[in-house]
């Protein structure tokens, strides 16, 4: 079992949670983690870039003089990779570079990587973040507050407008909701910032047949 503090926004510790590692498949699983993270990274990956070979630029297909008596280099038509205007010699085309994976392995992969945060103390919970209003500058200091100074990746139970708008003045950090998580974007937070109705919301979903 893992001991996880729960704090408020002042930083003080109110309360504290028991988390077994057996809701997030007992052990950290690093082949299928790994297969994840490259899986989403080509995903991100567009692979539009293109160029036009010889047979997509305009030009006529004539050679443009005989081979021999000219006193000339040998050439072709005007549209080789060797002319000026001609076509690009071995043109990119635009390819998909996307990968996939069944849908159960992505979510053993997402609680790899939750699991991976527990056991590194790099995932912190707090009683709740609540603002009246958009302001960067309390968002800022619940961060102090907490010790977090490093890129981190706040994760809620649903949409708040006033949190995102909050949060997203602030270098390396992004608000997500908790039915969202993947192990790409975990991975790409040093910490993890769960409002405590988030993380129950994960402890819980097995009872209430979710993911």
């Amino acid at each position: 079992m893992i001991d996880l503090a729960v704090y408020n926004t002042n930083g003080q510790e109110v309360e504290s949670l028991k988390v077994d590692e057996a809701i997030f498949g007992g052990s950290v699983k690093y082949p299928l983690l790994k297969q994840a993270i490259v899986m989403y990274h080509a995903n991100k990956h567009l692979g539009t870039a293109a160029n036009k070979g010889r047979s997509q630029v305009a030009g006529s297909d004539r050679k443009l003089f005989r081979q021999k008596g000219t006193g000339n280099a040998r050439v072709g038509n005007i549209r080789t990779g060797k002319r000026v205007g001609g076509g690009v010699t071995f043109a990119k085309i635009p390819r998909d570079f996307s990968k996939r994976m069944p849908k159960k392995q992505r979510r053993l992969a997402r609680d790899s990587a939750i699991l991976a945060k527990l056991l590194s103390n790099n995932v912190v919970v707090v009683d709740g973040l609540n603002f009246e209003k958009p302001k960067t500058k309390d968002f800022i200091g619940v961060l102090n507050n907490l010790k977090i100074e490093r890129s981190c990746l706040v994760t809620i139970n649903s949409a708040d407008v006033n949190l995102y708008k909050s949060a997203k003045n602030v270098p390396k950090v992004a608000v997500m909701p908790v039915s969202a998580l993947n192990a790409g974007d975990i991975c790409n937070y040093r910490k993890m910032l769960f409002t405590k109705e988030a993380f129950l919301s994960i402890l819980n979903r097995d009872r209430a047949g979710g993911n």
